[in-house]
């Protein structure tokens, strides 16, 4: 159960904000009221029917004017006949003494009324109001308000009871649950760990790919140690006014303090902790927010029963301040899935699918190498909806062989292609999949070949891989070339030199890719040798070294123009001299559209 850790009287709030809003609603009026009211007499009796003198005409008809009030920069009074007038005039000494002079009976009335200090007194009450108002928001009062519209609510959340979510509920991660075991043990009993003077973790950092379960994964400690557990994030503590990030870490402490031992979650903890620049002075809120958070985490009074819980993608942004010893004491970095993992994850969601006898949850795990967890959940609901669609009852094979397709190359496209660009499109995917039969025990076997259009691409052979591999051999660096390189080979055989088309582009940037990863990061050339040549970004990131001096540059890209152009070469003596197999792989594809590896 969850609730707001600043939950309190709503209905006496909701009313005192009530009152407050009719109050200042009232004084606004008084002042709109106050700029009509100027004709107002000293007895606030407003007298009808005098005439409007133009300030010409007070100066014009000065004989005439019996008597003049003037009060700021309005005169009112009398004419010689009796007549009432009222007029706006610019207030002067020696205007006045003319007209006194003149026998005019001229008066000045300096007193004021309950209208005129209005004026002194609304913007002051409205400053105050506004303040409060700001500060009920930031303080997360019920009923809402302009502060909480300006700032925010404080997103805090509190689970006051033990949280549903267990280690039963996360799969895949052994390693990782394991590693917080001992943070669990010390919620539930820390006498333990004091009696042989261990200390236990302040501070956890969660560190991964997103959707590997670092939020479910900081949800289950709490579960497990049955204790309460706060949840915030690093863009919670950012607003619009300066030191708000400040008082919030000071607010959640404070309440975390009265409610240990227990858990604090701060998920995107980047969002606070980047990195303080020695030069830097745009970022002054952010980085009082977190020396804010540095001293809370590990301050006079460390010993308080807190063990906080970040949670971040980027742990390379992260202040060293904030990784030390006594604050994120320990680090885990929780890796994509492997195939076991991946296995489990997906049993684990599919106890709330209906699924057919007939699916294979393991193979489906062998072909979703680089899911994570939430990519495997959102397959299986995504062959749900497409069983559902089907008008099945059950989840099938092709089901989840369609839903995997579509997270692999995205929805299925409806295009009208001439029958030349099928037909090309036939023979080079049987070009890709005659050389993967090639290097059978090499390379990973296929899983199917496809000439049906799934978002950018017209076609595609998949391969299935037997486990997770952490490296790859020359020779099978060199068989994967062939077979990138094997579908514009076989457009040059079946259709002439001068007919090979752009399709094959992604082909040829993966195998140029591949090449100069092994040349260049892994040393698999016998001419470069082994070394890490910094020449171009490698996945976005430069290799940590200085730039290649230009012979070694020229050097590394005649090597991988060498390279690609030798597996073009095995390629088209592979196809060529398989032709006619090739031929009839191609036939079956524009027959039946996919065929599976078997």
């Amino acid at each position: 159960m969850e609730k707001n850790i600043f939950k309190n009287s709503s209905k006496s709030r909701f009313g005192i904000s009530s009152i407050f809003f009719g109050v200042f609603v009232a004084l606004f009026l008084a002042v709109v009221i106050n700029s009509f009211m100027r004709e107002e007499t000293p007895n606030n009796v407003v007298k009808t029917g005098p005439i409007e003198l133009s300030f010409s005409d007070v100066l014009r008809r000065a004989d005439e004017i019996q008597t003049m009030k003037v009060r700021g920069d309005t005169a009112t009074g009398k004419m010689s006949d009796g007549t009432e007038y009222h007029a706006t005039l610019t207030y002067s000494p020696e205007m006045l003494e003319k007209f006194a002079n003149n026998g005019t009976a001229v008066s000045i009335d300096t007193s004021k009324g309950w209208v005129d200090y209005l004026g002194v007194w609304v913007p002051i009450i409205m400053g105050l109001f506004f303040i409060w108002w700001i500060f009920r928001g930031i303080r997360g009062g019920a009923g809402g308000g302009l502060g909480r519209a300006l700032v925010g609510q404080n997103p805090t959340k509190v689970v006051t009871g033990k949280p549903k979510t267990t280690f039963k509920d996360v799969a895949g991660i052994d390693s990782e649950k394991q590693e917080l075991a001992e943070v669990v043990d010390f919620l539930r009993d820390k006498s333990k760990f004091a009696a042989v003077g261990a200390r236990v973790p302040r501070g956890v950092l969660l560190s991964g790919e997103p959707g590997t379960g670092k939020t479910l994964l900081a949800r289950a400690i709490a579960g497990e140690a049955n204790v309460p557990f706060f949840a915030t994030s690093g863009s919670d503590f950012s607003g619009i006014i300066v030191g708000l990030g400040v008082a919030k870490i000071k607010d959640i402490f404070e309440m975390a303090k009265r409610n240990a031992p227990c858990l604090l979650f701060i998920d995107e903890i980047d969002a606070i902790g980047q990195r303080r620049s020695q030069n830097s002075f745009n970022d002054q809120d952010r980085e009082q927010t977190l020396n804010q958070l540095l001293i809370e985490m590990d301050g006079f009074s460390n010993e308080t029963g807190i063990i906080v819980i970040g949670a971040t993608n980027r742990p390379d942004m992260l202040d060293p301040a904030l990784l030390r010893p006594g604050r994120f004491d320990r680090q885990v970095h929780i890796d994509l899935p492997d195939m076991a993992g991946r296995e489990e994850i997906l049993k684990l969601h599919a106890k709330k699918i209906k699924m057919h006898e007939d699916v294979d949850l393991g193979k489906l795990a062998r072909g979703t190498t680089g899911f994570s967890g939430a990519d495997l959940e959102n397959l299986l609901n995504e062959s749900a909806l497409h069983a559902v669609r089907s008008g099945r009852k059950q989840v099938a094979n092709e089901d989840i062989e369609e839903a995997r397709d579509k997270s692999l190359m995205g929805p299925r496209k409806i295009r009208k292609m001439r029958p030349e660009d099928i037909k090309l499109t036939a023979y080079h995917e049987a070009g890709h999949a005659f050389a993967s039969t090639a290097f059978a025990g090499i390379t990973d076997p296929i899983h199917k070949a496809t000439i049906i259009p799934r978002g950018r691409a017209l076609g595609m052979v998949q391969h299935l891989p037997i486990d997770d591999k952490v490296s790859m051999s020359l020779a099978e660096v060199k068989a994967n070339l062939v077979i990138d390189l094997a579908g514009r080979a076989a457009e040059e055989i079946f259709f002439g030199a001068d007919k090979i088309t752009t399709g094959a582009e992604s082909d040829i940037a993966a195998a140029t890719a591949l090449a100069r990863r092994s040349i260049t990061t892994a040393g698999l050339s016998g001419k470069i040798g082994m070394v890490s040549v910094n020449q171009v970004q490698t996945f976005g990131a430069r290799v940590p070294l200085e730039a290649a001096s230009e012979k070694t540059a020229e050097m590394v890209d005649a090597e991988i123009k060498a390279w690609t152009d030798a597996a073009y070469k095995d390629a088209i003596k592979i196809l060529t001299k398989n032709k006619k197999t090739v031929e009839k792989l191609a036939n079956e594809l524009l027959v039946r559209e996919t065929l599976t590896g078997e």
